[in-house]
């Protein structure tokens, strides 16, 4: 007989009665209606169905991904957790081995839990007086990533995560029933796209790009040991720490793992865990502050995708839920941006970083609302700390300018009110009288000075008198003759001016622009004509492209292509319960193609260009733009008082583009007449540059009835 000592009586009542209850656990599991009986049973049995029916279609959070227009080059990344889902037929054996030897090695003979390992850790707890050893078995550990994954409230989460029996018994029953609805491929599939490695490592996709640089198709034994054996611990066995003694031991341990499983013979094993663990880090960008360098510019676009993503009822209710659809769902966003045109906009800008007033410039695409280029005088970066003071007077010492740094949506997309527009808004009244059958011909002989009788008495001069005498649309136009426009506001209303900019996509930001659209007042609002309301270049861009496209508008459109996580389009329905792509053009009529044309033969006199229909009445407010451009366009010139800002709006059959130089932090400083000729040369040179090599298109003509 042995002299080895028996375990003493009290120390083995509690390891038999451990073994009983592991027992009496299991078959409950099995057999739940021996645990419960009646409706309460039912209704158990039914919750459960309920929850394994949910995790078979579960899916983790996987990060989005916004490209360039080519489709192929990414710009930038937007995540929570950094994952992409990757198939088992992707991923190397070692990895799916190494997953198997760390964590659960009888993974392929249990149905979802492992029998002996319940009763090995209920036995190693009860001896422990804690919890020393876990049972959780791979089946068991996904059940309770895909629940907290798929949690929608915060106590879901704490249901999904908290540490207690029940929680522990109800994994194990949703593994049991996981294991008959999916094969085990599948399992260590989802498994292995859900771990956490670490490092924000989240799915073995991200671990192996992170740790390694490199696909799951390639990694290595090694390789796979490492990461596999992260995920028990990801910061205690983080290789990229200083100390690589804890990572290469829950490596080697791995290895060991797979050698005693048959995956490695031991001579592979022993050899491997002489290795170093040799990483080549990644690290992933994330958000628009990210985008490479090369394409800063690209940062304002990046920007302006998010804003205008977070205003799309088909990714969520709320601001919240969209921006959490973004971080989380795995779409394929392509941009609408042209790069050739963004690269003109950005060279043909007229005012450096170091300047005080930004110059900014946004191309549109007619018929399409697709953006084709947003460019600023401004470096995209969150550092401001060498920005000087801010040059509001009423701002704090400590506030800083816009430049030359600024994360700022400058260009419009944002929640910045813009800039007065000045006489670029002269083409609202026009339309609108035009729309309502109001001829091109009409004529007004326009005073130096005009008093107004509609508008409380309001009297607005013209910036020339060489303005004054009889105007009809194309002069009065060309000219930008103020009296004129008061006076034609008049005659059409000037709510109807307001609500056809509306229709145009123009949004009052500003308590008075709000106060002087409100339906109470804007009968009165004479001076709209005048483009004394705040706009953003994006705004205007798009309003003047739905008059080269004949009247109609579409919204402001910067992808041409949102894709789900399957690759297939996003998707929305519309009120009527039709089915859209996201991404697809948004477009309405909002004026009669016949007078949109009207308004773009009066539009062709500020430019130099010649109408097809009258006279410009001799000169013009930016005739050098014809001869830059090359090719037929139309525009309007704005500035505002003491020329505080400065803007250009113009357009070809292909392209609209709206350029202004304002100083963002304080109106009030004057960009001076010096100045005014930037946005005229920015949106002229890049229309030619940006339209170089493509046929010449002509504008149609306006019909015989609306011109009078």
């Amino acid at each position: 007989m042995s002299n080895r000592p028996l375990a003493s009586a009290g120390r083995a009542v509690p390891l038999l009665r451990a073994g009983l209850i592991a027992g009496i656990v299991i078959a409950a599991l099995a057999y739940p209606m021996v645990a419960v009986t009646g409706l309460g049973a039912k209704a158990t049995a039914h919750a459960t169905e309920h929850k394994t029916k949910l995790l078979t279609k579960a899916l983790p959070a996987e990060t989005s991904y916004l490209y360039l227009p080519d489709g192929k080059t990414v710009l930038t990344m937007f995540y929570e957790e950094y994952r992409q889902y990757t198939k088992l037929s992707d991923m190397s054996p070692n990895i799916q081995q190494a997953i198997v030897a760390a964590e659960d090695s009888r993974f392929y003979q249990h149905k979802g839990v492992d029998p002996k390992g319940v009763v090995r850790a209920f036995v190693a707890n009860a001896g422990s007086g804690g919890v020393s050893q876990g049972a959780s078995t791979l089946t068991m550990q996904y059940v309770r990533m895909a629940l907290r994954d798929s949690a929608t409230t915060p106590k879901e989460v704490q249901e999904a995560t908290q540490q207690t029996s029940l929680r522990k018994i109800r994994e194990m029953r949703l593994a049991m029933d996981l294991e008959k609805e999916l094969s085990k491929e599948d399992i260590i599939e989802r498994y292995l796209n859900s771990a956490y490695f670490g490092h924000r490592a989240y799915g073995i996709y991200a671990a192996s790009e992170i740790f390694f640089s490199k696909t799951p198709k390639d990694l290595t034994p090694v390789e796979a040991a490492t990461l596999a054996g992260l995920v028990k611990s990801p910061s205690q066995y983080d290789p990229a720490t200083s100390d690589q003694k804890e990572a290469t031991a829950r490596r080697n341990y791995v290895l060991d793992r797979m050698s005693q499983l048959g995956y490695l013979s031991p001579d592979a094993a022993t050899a491997a865990k002489g290795e170093p663990i040799r990483l080549k880090l990644t690290n992933p960008p994330n958000d628009c502050a990210a985008v490479p360098e090369k394409y800063n510019s690209w940062g304002f676009i990046c920007d302006y995708v998010k804003n205008w993503w977070s205003a799309q009822p088909a990714f969520g209710e709320n601001r919240l839920e969209r921006m959490d659809k973004l971080r989380r769902g795995g779409y394929r966003i392509v941009l609408s941006i042209d790069p050739k045109i963004q690269e003109a906009a950005q060279k043909n800008l007229g005012a450096g970083t170091g300047s005080p007033f930004a110059n900014g410039i946004v191309l549109s695409e007619p018929g399409t609302g697709r953006v084709k280029a947003m460019a600023v005088n401004r470096t995209y970066s969150l550092d401001l700390a060498e920005n000087p003071q801010s040059s509001n007077p009423e701002a704090g010492p400590k506030v800083k300018a816009n430049y030359p740094n600024t994360v700022a949506p400058l260009l419009g997309g944002g929640d910045l009110p813009g800039y007065q527009a000045g006489s670029t808004f002269k083409m609202f009244p026009m339309l609108a009288a035009l729309n309502e059958g109001m001829p091109l011909s009409t004529s007004f002989n326009a005073p130096h000075r005009y008093q107004s009788a509609i508008y409380d008495g309001w009297a607005p001069t013209n910036a020339s008198g060489a303005m004054s005498g009889m105007q009809t649309m194309w002069s009065g136009f060309g000219k930008s003759v103020n009296t004129y426009f008061v006076w034609l506001e008049e005659r059409v209303g000037a709510d109807k001016a307001v609500r056809l900019a509306e229709q145009l996509g123009l949004r009052w930001r500003t308590d008075v622009d709000r106060e002087q659209a409100s339906p109470s007042k804007v009968k009165k609002w004479g001076a709209f004509t005048l483009g004394v309301s705040d706009a953003t270049p994006l705004e205007m861009a798009n309003a003047y492209a739905a008059i080269a496209a004949d009247g109609m508008y579409c919204e402001a459109m910067p992808v041409q292509g949102i894709f789900n996580r399957d690759g297939t389009p996003a998707t929305y329905s519309t009120a009527s319960g039709i089915s859209r792509e996201v991404a697809k053009p948004r477009c309405r009529q909002v004026v009669t193609a016949d007078a949109a044309r009207a308004a773009t033969d009066a539009a062709r006199c500020p430019t130099g260009d010649t109408p097809a229909r009258g006279g410009c009445g001799g000169w013009s407010t930016a005739d050098s733009v014809r001869g830059t451009v090359g090719r037929p366009v139309a525009g309007k010139t704005g500035t505002t008082d003491s020329t505080r800002s400065a803007w250009f709006v113009g357009y070809t059959p292909e392209l609209a583009a709206a350029s202004f130089i304002s100083d963002p932090d304080n109106p009030f400083n004057a960009v001076g007449d010096g100045q005014s000729q930037i946005p005229i040369s920015a949106v002229a040179e890049t229309l030619r540059d940006g339209l170089k090599g493509k046929p010449t298109r002509q504008f149609t003509p306006p019909s015989d009835t609306i011109v009078g």
